[in-house]
């Protein structure tokens, strides 16, 4: 279904979505060699015919070259094709940028490849917006931040995500709304469906079953002796109703965010600023996962790459940068002196708890006990009013981008914060 489609629909239930990254290694390797692009691109083996494909550009693909294609049969195919053996290193950097980006939306995040993802991006009472918007959203940040394109599914489970992410390539987005996963997969061959290898499908085209919805409703026995003990999760897949889990690495325990600069700071301002930035995407995220923390961390690394870090416990707990804000000045106190040049700085927020109802009024701007920072200044005094400052203030970023609108200090520094910027969702 298309997005725009799909939004007239309020949706119910789990919200799990795959993100596939489009002929990744290629797509790479286009983006680090802008005079390659669109001409194929063969990643793997070589031209000599020595090996198998990795992953070849849609230019390639025309030619009707493959994964896993011998290299001999690709060279024939498409003999002008540009070789390439690969990079991994520069791979596992771009895919850790892009699972990042996915972590800014939700720490339910299961990476099942260099180049896949689930994440389930159910709607919360903390934030509500509709999981294909967040979808979209995603999708962009990966094309503007990183420079390559992905396709998504969407839909109340991973075998359905997972099928509706192959069939809009590349940068397609399909979206199965809850309650019509039978309509979607009924017509679908079975090979589309995860688990259904070579020899399961020549058996069960054999017998018959050709669609998802015949394996559906296919003899037990004939599942059983095809499937084995797995018969019946992949009838439940067949029929869109498999309720597996994300399966998370661990417990998210931290959110943090950290910039590298191109030049480094050596003035107090500039660091007070740079790290008021940090702190409003930390606090951002923090929003969007529905947490707030009991501890705030600042990190500093110096032009000699000595590093040092300083934490202090935030009573009461927040996911307000406007709050938050009060301890950066004591915190910096500690690990930087005057005129010490700094290259990276980070903020990491952690002892993390759910957020609660919003009905219960805080001190949200009590000042730490050993000083104030200038950053601190409350812009307003009513909690209520507050959050609905950061609210709007979230709904214009969501619509126009992180750049969109910042708060008082971090505007003096928004140009210079712009360097090399390592993502940390759950750095546990």
């Amino acid at each position: 279904m298309e997005t725009a489609d799909a939004l007239l629909v309020p949706w119910s239930g789990r919200a799990i979505m795959l993100l596939d990254l489009d002929a990744f290694f290629a797509s790479v390797e286009q983006l680090d060699h802008p005079e390659w692009r669109g001409k194929p691109v063969i990643v793997g083996g070589d031209a000599d015919r020595h090996g198998v494909v990795a992953t070849c550009s849609y230019e390639a693909r025309t030619y009707g070259v493959r994964s896993a294609m011998p290299a001999f049969t690709a060279r024939r195919l498409c003999p002008d094709a540009i070789w390439v053996a690969g990079r991994h290193d520069r791979y596992r950097e771009l895919s850790r940028q892009v699972m990042g980006l996915i972590g800014d939306e939700t720490p339910y995040v299961e990476q099942v490849s260099i180049d896949e993802a689930f994440a389930d991006i159910t709607p919360s009472r903390v934030n509500t917006e509709h999981p294909a918007v967040v979808a979209r959203r995603i999708q962009r940040r990966v094309r503007e931040e990183v420079g390559i394109t992905c396709s998504i599914g969407l839909g109340s489970t991973k075998s359905v995500a997972k099928v509706a992410s192959d069939m809009d390539k590349p940068h397609g987005l399909t979206v199965v709304l809850p309650g019509s996963e039978a309509q979607f997969l009924g017509p679908l061959p079975i090979k589309v469906l995860s688990g259904v290898g070579k020899a399961a499908h020549q058996r069960l085209t054999a017998a018959g079953v050709r669609t998802l919805a015949d394996l559906a409703c296919a003899d037990e026995r004939l599942m059983a002796s095809v499937f084995g003990s797995r018969a019946e999760m992949m009838r439940a897949r067949a029929m869109g109703a498999d309720g597996s889990a994300i399966a998370t690495e661990r417990e998210v325990k931290s959110v943090s965010h950290e910039t590298t600069f191109a030049d480094v700071l050596d003035a107090r301002d500039d660091i007070m600023a740079a790290l008021s930035t940090l702190l409003g995407k930390v606090a951002r995220r923090l929003r969007k996962k529905g947490f707030r923390a009991h501890t705030l961390a600042v990190k500093v690394r110096m032009e000699d790459r000595s590093v040092r870090s300083a934490q202090m416990t935030v009573t009461p707990s927040s996911d307000d940068e406007l709050a938050l804000a009060a301890h950066l000045g004591p915190l910096l106190d500690k690990v930087w002196r005057p005129h010490e040049r700094v290259r990276l700085l980070g903020v990491r927020a952690s002892g993390l708890e759910q957020e609660p109802e919003r009905n219960v009024q805080e001190a949200l701007f009590d000042l730490p006990e050993d000083g104030a920072s200038e950053a601190a200044a409350p812009l307003i005094d009513d909690p209520d009013k507050r959050r609905g400052l950061i609210t709007a203030t979230d709904a214009l970023k969501d619509r126009f981008g992180e750049e969109a609108v910042f708060f008082g200090a971090a505007l003096r520094n928004k140009d210079n914060t712009t360097g090399s910027v390592t993502q940390h969702p759950a750095d546990g």
